[in-house]
């Protein structure tokens, strides 16, 4: 399965803080159709993705129901990329 999506790069506060975009509804709901066969455990569903020129392996995080793309600053630093920042994702998910 292939996506692609944009939103706003934000921070989520914790012990230590994470980067993330958020996957909107739309694709959120493509990917619950197909979770329960790729998921490893606590709903997390590995991704293949690329954000500008950068590819990069992660997982997708359940989130409110939805799911979150952590953006890794082996992606963030390169791409030069910011709080706020409007950024497309392209993911793939192997099914």
């Amino acid at each position: 399965m292939d996506l692609e999506f944009a939103g706003p790069l934000f921070e989520w506060r914790g012990p230590a803080p994470y980067h993330f975009v958020a996957v909107p509804e739309d694709e959120a709901d493509q990917i619950r159709d197909t979770a329960a066969y790729v998921t490893y455990g606590w709903g997390m569903i590995p991704v293949t993705g690329r954000i500008g020129e950068t590819d990069f392996t992660t997982s997708l995080w359940p989130k409110d129901g939805g799911y979150v793309v952590p953006v890794k600053d082996a992606v963030r630093l390169p791409e030069d990329l910011r709080l706020g920042d409007e950024i497309v994702v392209r993911l793939t998910i192997d099914v």
